[in-house]
């Protein structure tokens, strides 16, 4: 299952505290990205915030491996998960006979 993932910043946290955890971020994102859990990872246009798409078998499992983040882990960010699902219209286009 396709899970969207949008990073949201804690209430609270300073604009600077995440700064020395970057590199871990980055490396343990690599990690998940390896074992194809991150399928796409994204920083909004407006925002420094995380946009990812990840491949898991439901939101609770996307929940387990985004809290393998350093920056999640020290409670410094967190992420509103949206599962997703296909998109079913295209079915309509060959429906009928016009």
């Amino acid at each position: 299952m396709k899970i969207l993932a949008l990073e949201r910043k804690r209430p609270g946290v300073a604009d600077d505290a995440c700064h020395p955890h970057l590199q871990a971020e980055a490396r343990r994102a690599w990690d998940l990205h390896q074992a194809g859990v991150i399928r796409e990872l994204y920083f909004r246009a407006e925002s420094e915030s995380a946009v990812l798409v990840l491949e898991c078998a439901g939101p609770d499992e996307a929940q387990r491996a985004l809290e393998t983040l350093p920056l999640v882990e020290r409670g410094l960010i967190a992420f509103d998960l949206i599962p997703l699902r296909a998109y079913p219209g295209f079915g309509r286009l060959f429906a009928g006979g016009d």
